[in-house]
């Protein structure tokens, strides 16, 4: 074997090796674009929690924000909303499950719905389990929300009491952060 074999084996290789990591770099240039396109955009992961100020909110009146493209209602209810809803017994309910996230296993009674001990604050998704319109405040059968879409009366806890739709309106995930302050997400 002469010094020239040896140098064509050497200048063999390094092409291979060349060529191969060409075809690397130009397969994860192509692969990369439909890799990252399946992220969440950054419009959706600033929407993933937000803070809601609700010092302001008095008993008896709620607040709509908007959360994930969806309202959510913040409801500061009063000692006598907060009783006619304790005081509903689970075989009144259309849905006993609670549909709370943050008590996922819990029942459909008041206690299970809000966000406190005392029942003052109830969070929930604005948003009809029928066909999805946007229930009215204050309004119903039982005081709570009504959906004049097809006539869907939910009680002072958010719980689906007549008409078509078929569950309680969902809690999302909330905590407080602080006295006037709700997390959402």
């Amino acid at each position: 074997m002469s010094h020239a074999d040896d140098h064509e084996g050497t200048r063999r290789d390094f092409l291979y090796y060349a060529t191969a990591g060409a075809g690397a770099v130009t397969a994860g240039a192509a692969v990369w674009p439909l890799v990252t396109q399946m992220s969440p955009a950054a419009d959706t992961r600033a929407l993933a929690s937000i803070l809601v100020d609700v010092a302001d909110v008095a008993p008896g009146t709620q607040l709509t924000v908007k959360w994930r493209g969806k309202p959510v209602f913040i409801r500061r209810r009063t000692p006598e909303e907060i009783q006619a809803a304790r005081d509903t017994a689970l075989t009144d309910l259309v849905d006993v499950n609670g549909e709370n996230a943050n008590k996922p296993d819990a029942d459909a009674a008041d206690a299970n719905r809000t966000m406190d001990e005392a029942g003052e604050w109830l969070v929930m998704m604005g948003v009809c389990t029928h066909l999805g319109c946007v229930p009215l405040g204050n309004a119903g059968d039982f005081g709570g929300w009504f959906c004049p879409c097809h006539g869907s009366h939910y009680d002072t806890a958010g719980r689906i009491r007549k008409g078509p739709a078929p569950r309680n309106l969902p809690v999302p995930v909330a905590a407080f952060t602080d006295e006037t302050t709700i997390k959402l997400g």
